[in-house]
């Protein structure tokens, strides 16, 4: 147990909505299959906007409902998918967007896709409670629409842009906030099943044999889909073993909102009830690195979530990584 506290939370989601008739249109298909396929109605598409100046706009919106300031931030953890740019980290330039006092925290990243906000909360609450900081502001700032490849419309669609952030902190006295249990596994032989290969060093954009799609988002969703069914059930299992909870005791399930086929096949098969588990896939699309957060974040505002409640955190990313975290908030 990790006496760790998200002590704040906040948002920010880019100005242009995109519906599925725009796209429809775009791409010569029908407004209905996307839906059908996808879950999705609605997404955001960053345009004027940076990762940066979201992130950015998503911590101060946390610190805000933290009721901190920027000056008792310690670390800041940029948990996303897409850097701003190659160097420097895209943290460091998120601290000069909120005009942070410099040389008052460290800034560092952490990719690990769709589950990369998971992965920095597991590393904050270890660096809290091991003594090493005091409070740690994670966000996760996602501009995936511009990779997005319009000959692949099914897994094109799911997609939209957004940011979250959260304040972590050490939980006061008396307080019941905490982490119990948090699980992270990897099966790298999923790792082609979503990528993009370009803007590394094995397919570098100043060689010119890297083309243009190479730095496009791929996924082979019923691949990845397979996969994950075939784990999911085993790994929660070993998860609430470990834990010690019935799946009836948890108060909310927050799933990666990666598509309606895979949400419903957490409830239906991980043997969780409708009303648990919380859904924005609607209205936001996969938001990648920033959907946990984001739901999160907009659960807690809607009073979905309440202090004391019981909450799953889980999800699958690129790799193929598998991710749980149990918490009261």
């Amino acid at each position: 147990m990790l006496p760790v506290k998200i002590a704040g939370l906040g948002w920010y989601l880019p100005e242009r909505r995109v519906s599925n008739a725009e796209l429809a249109e775009q791409w010569g298909i029908d407004p209905d299959w996307i839906e059908k396929a996808s879950g999705v109605r609605e997404r955001r598409y960053a345009t004027f906007e940076t990762a940066a100046g979201m992130g950015a706009e998503a911590a101060r919106r946390a610190l805000a409902d933290a009721g901190m300031d920027l000056g008792e931030i310690e670390v800041i953890i940029g948990a996303s998918t897409g850097p701003q740019q190659a160097i420097p980290c895209t943290a460091a330039l998120v601290q000069r967007e909120l005009g942070a006092p410099e040389g008052r925290s460290a800034c560092f990243d952490v990719n690990a896709t769709c589950l990369s906000f998971l992965f920095a909360l597991h590393a904050a609450a270890h660096l809290i409670t091991g003594g090493a900081y005091r409070n740690v502001l994670i966000y996760s700032s996602e501009i995936n629409t511009r990779s997005l490849n319009p000959k692949e419309p099914q897994s094109a669609a799911l997609f939209g842009d957004a940011a979250a952030a959260a304040v972590i902190t050490q939980a006061g006295v008396g307080e019941a906030s905490a982490i119990w249990h948090t699980a992270l596994e990897t099966y790298s032989s999923g790792a082609e099943a979503t990528e993009i290969i370009g803007g590394g060093t094995l397919h570098h954009p100043n060689d010119p044999r890297t083309t243009p799609e190479m730095n496009l988002f791929h996924m082979d969703g019923l691949a990845i889909f397979r996969m994950a069914a075939a784990l999911s059930e085993p790994f929660l299992d070993r998860f609430l073993a470990t834990l010690k909870w019935e799946r009836a005791e948890v108060d909310a399930v927050v799933p990666h909102q990666a598509s309606r086929h895979v949400i419903e096949q957490f409830t239906r098969r991980l043997g969780f009830r409708e009303d648990q588990v919380v859904w924005a896939l609607a209205e936001r699309g996969n938001c990648v690195g920033a959907s946990l957060p984001l739901t999160l974040a907009e659960a807690v505002a809607r009073k979905r979530i309440k202090r004391g409640d019981r909450i799953l955190l889980a999800g699958t990313g690129a790799g193929l990584t598998l991710g749980a975290m149990a918490l009261t908030f």
